[in-house]
């Protein structure tokens, strides 16, 4: 659990909140369904819209890493990669094979079968590339659905401000309707500044940040599987990668 995200979203939200309550105004007057409506439907048609059906979904599948990331540990793939060179330097790179199924992560089975194989070093490091490269423009396209949604949010609560403004002049003469439409011309503005800049946009930020995490781990990885295959002395490959870390 990333309780940092949990703490950064409540102290966003209680800060406006009790913000609004020390000027003396009532907690309902922020709560407007009609501007919710205008501005959550709009930005979210503005995402579908210029996203494909995969990004928008995997894009929305990725908000769980924002509470709960992917497990990323760097230093048991460098103990990963030392004991494989281990093992191959004692028993040659067919002693790994026995190893192949029980790699749960498929971008580790998919290199450790390729090294079996007698894949040349430059060869396995340039498909592994391949594959990453792929990983990480999908994700990072995945990733930036909230940020078109920051992006889209407050265009879209302005747009819910004129509409509530443009009630309000067509009901000067009724002055029972003006509230209605006034409340939801500033609520909706709120909406959309405030969404898109308490949780659109660190949104993106924080899954693109687990995306670079994710990439560089593989990268270790690659860098490490190449050495192998080389034929490197463990004691080598592990200084190199404890660097590669630092």
């Amino acid at each position: 659990m990333d309780v940092i995200s949990i703490l950064g979203i409540v102290l966003g939200l209680s800060a406006i909140l009790l913000g609004q309550a020390l000027e003396g105004g009532h907690m309902g007057s922020l709560l407007q369904f009609t501007a919710f409506m205008i501005v959550i439907g709009g930005t979210l048609g503005a995402v579908m819209l210029q996203s494909s059906t995969r990004v928008f979904l995997d894009g929305l599948s990725m908000l769980k890493w924002v509470f709960q990331p992917p497990r990323v540990a760097p230093h048991d793939t460098l103990k990963l990669i030392i004991e494989w060179s281990h093992q191959a330097r004692r028993g040659g790179l067919l002693a790994l094979e026995p190893l192949i199924e029980q790699q749960v992560d498929l971008f580790h089975r998919r290199g450790l079968q390729m090294l079996v194989d007698g894949a040349e070093p430059e060869v396995l490091r340039e498909t592994l590339e391949v594959d990453l490269q792929a990983y990480e423009n999908h994700h990072t396209e995945a990733a930036k659905i909230w940020f078109a949604a920051g992006g889209y949010s407050p265009t879209i609560g302005i747009l819910g401000a004129v509409m509530g403004l443009i009630h309000v002049m067509e009901n000067l003469s009724d002055p029972s309707k003006l509230g209605a439409g006034i409340a939801v011309a500033f609520v909706a503005t709120i909406y959309g500044v405030g969404g898109a800049n308490l949780l659109y946009l660190p949104i993106s930020g924080k899954l693109r940040y687990w995306v670079g995490r994710q990439v560089a781990d593989k990268e270790l990885f690659i860098l490490g599987l190449v050495a192998i295959a080389n034929g490197e002395n463990p004691r080598i490959i592990e200084a190199k990668l404890q660097g590669y870390l630092s």
